[in-house]
Formats: structure tokens, C-alpha cells, sequence
């Protein structure tokens, strides 16, 4: 049986190929043909395969594309069978952004997302579109439950609503969030790269408190934060570049820094499987920790610098829409009051 969806989001000839490759990994589907120019996927399958299994063979390639069927709600192609449209993917709905999000490098033209994340190609962080139009809520400062986009009366106790404060951008919380993982990974990754670096030093005075093997063990254990908390996200970026063959900087930190890690824990708990070369004049192995959490911290620092830069960025253009009035006086034959200028009628 052949079944033909309709597919949002696709842009360029790399969407039609990682989309065909996605739904083409379901054992059901024997084929699977996309059509740019009618934004469609023809489908044929040995067995009826629902929606929702598509959308979830995409979602998981890490495509931000959305598939269902066209306006009738029947499905083009002989033996189609009705099935239920797919809801809608509603935009979130943000109270101090547009809800739409795009890649800083625009690696798909000009495709935008409905919720925050990584961008599938280069794996950036997406940034929010400011939202152009001016908004302004107004909230009861006793009952801060009730909302509107006027100004007016409390209609519970009647004192007059005041603007509520906007929340804190997308922007605003990446960088916080970097900054404490940050924090973290610069905590743990100084005492590994000092300890590291010691050993160039003459008569080490750290070999008189413990032995080399034992500074080795604590090593490892300081660079575990570094690695599975602070830094893990690489990784999975990493990890999304390769099964999606959008190979990409972060493809070349994650193999880079997980080889030296994992050849550091091997060289540790079994250093007699390497050769003496590998090894230092005193017999232990040489071990990568400190290269590992300290390369890992400064691309989380260029993370950190760039998302600063976002922040900064999109506060000044917000501060800019600030400038533009939210308000208007109505005259009419009650007397003056103030409206949203969105309740402007001609």
C-alpha cells in the first residue's frame, strides 16, 4: 500500500534526504519518496503504519519537521486507509518572545522552530525571535491570578491593575544555566589541571603527600562532574550529529574528549595492557583527564560567552520595542480612558 503525507518544514534538498533516511529506518516502510516542491512524502508500506509512529521516526532523527495528512484528512495513494489527523504542534507561547526560534548560523536558510534547543545541523543553541508585536499585561497586585491586556479594575477587590513584569527571555535562562555548570566544571578542572601540571615541576611537592597512582585516582574522580554533568550536553550533541550525519564541531569534541577520557580509565584500571612507551619514567601511565576536562570547560566557556552575547542582543532590541507606545487615550463621549493600542478600532 502507498500512502502520501504532507510534511512542514522542509526547505532544501538535505531535509529531503534526512527525512526519506528516518522514515525509510521503519521496518514497515519499504520506500519512502519526498516531494519538495509539494512539500509531501509518498509512502509505501508492507503494513499500515499510523502517524504518530512517523512523527516519532523523525522526532527521534532529531528532525524538526512535522508530518500529517492534508486538509480532508484522507491520505492519497491506493489502499489508503482514513486515520485520524495528527493534532497540530501549537508554537509555545512565551510572555516575552515571539515563541519562534532559529539557528544564529541559519544552516537551514531561514527555517524557524516551535520550541527551544539545538540546532540539528550545527547543534548551536537556538535563539528566540523578539516578539514585534508590543504586549503589555496587566495584573491585580492583591490577586495576582487575574490578567489582562488592558489596563483597568481589579474585578475581584477593584484596585487598579498595574503591568505585570515580563518574564525572564529563553536567552536569559540558557545563560544562567550555563553559568552555574560552568561554575561546576571550572571548580572541578582547575584542581585536575594543577595536579596535571605539577609533574613538570622539579621534586613534585605533591608526590610527598600521596603517590602519582593515587593524584591519578583523584584525578578521574574530579573530572566525573566535568564530564557527566557540566559538559555531558556535547555529547549528546555529538551523538545527534553522527546518527544524523550532520557532522559538525561538536562531532569533533565529543569523539576527541570521550577517546581521552575512556583511554584514561583504561590506562588506570589496567596499565599493564600497554606498552612501556606509553607509559612515564616512573612506570605510571600517561593519562588524559586534565585534557579532557579542561577542553571540555573552554568550548563550555565559548558556550557561555555566546549565549552572553544572545542575551545582550536581544534585550537590546526588546529595549528598543520598549519604546513604542503600548498604550492609547480613547476619547469618546464618557470621557478619556487609556486602552491597549491593539484595541484600536478605525
Amino acid at each position: 500500500m502507498t500512502h502520501t503525507y504532507k510534511v512542514s518544514g522542509m526547505s532544501c534538498t538535505e531535509c529531503k534526504t534526512s527525512v526519506e533516511a528516518a522514515l525509510s529506518g521503519i521496518p514497515e516502510v519499504k520506500n519512502a519518496l519526498v516531494d519538495l516542491s509539494q512539500s509531501s512524502v509518498q509512502i509505501e508500506m508492507s503494513a499500515h503504519v499510523s502517524v504518530e509512529k512517523l512523527q516519532n521516526a523523525l522526532t527521534h532523527a532529531g528532525l524538526h519537521y512535522t508530518i500529517h495528512q492534508d486538509d480532508n484528512g484522507m491520505n492519497h495513494g491506493s489502499n489508503s486507509k482514513h486515520v485520524p489527523p495528527l493534532p497540530s504542534i501549537k508554537k509555545m507561547k512565551k510572555e516575552n518572545g515571539s515563541g519562534i526560534f532559529y539557528c544564529p548560523m541559519h544552516c537551514e536558510g531561514e527555517k524557524t522552530y516551535d520550541k527551544h534547543g539545538s540546532c540539528p545541523v550545527c547543534g548551536m543553541d537556538l535563539v528566540e525571535q523578539p516578539s514585534l508585536k508590543i504586549t503589555q499585561e496587566y495584573t491585580c497586585p492583591m490577586h495576582p491570578e487575574v490578567s489582562k491586556n488592558e489596563p483597568g479594575a481589579c474585578p475581584v477587590c477593584g484596585m487598579d491593575l498595574v503591568p505585570k513584569t515580563p518574564a525572564a527571555s529563553e536567552e536569559d535562562k540558557t545563560y544562567r544555566k550555563l553559568l552555574f555548570k560552568f561554575k561546576i566544571a571550572a571548580l572541578f578542572t582547575i584542581p585536575v589541571f594543577i595536579i596535571s601540571m605539577s609533574d613538570m615541576l622539579p621534586n613534585n611537592p605533591l608526590y610527598r603527600v600521596m603517590e602519582i597512582n593515587t593524584w591519578n585516582w583523584v584525578q578521574f574522580i574530579l573530572t566525573i562532574p566535568v564530564v557527566f554533568y557540566a559538559c555531558w550536553m556535547f555529547f549528546e550533541r555529538a551523538w545527534k550529529s553522527i546518527i544524523t550525519w550532520n557532522l559538525n564541531m561538536f562531532t569533533l569534541i565529543g569523539i576527541g574528549a570521550g577517546v581521552a577520557f575512556v583511554f584514561s580509565i583504561v590506562g588506570l584500571l589496567f596499565p599493564d595492557i600497554f606498552p612501556h612507551d606509553f607509559k612515564t619514567h616512573s612506570g605510571s601511565m600517561h593519562l588524559y583527564f586534565e585534557a579532557t576536562a579542561v577542553i571540555l570547560t573552554l568550548v563550555l566557556l565559548g558556550q557561555l560567552l555566546e549565549a552572553k552575547a544572545h542575551s545582550n542582543t536581544s534585550g537590546a532590541l526588546k529595549e528598543l520595542l520598549k519604546l513604542a507606545p503600548s498604550e492609547a487615550i480613547l476619547v469618546d463621549n464618557n470621557g478619556d480612558k487609556k486602552i491597549s493600542i491593539h484595541a484600536i478600532k478605525v
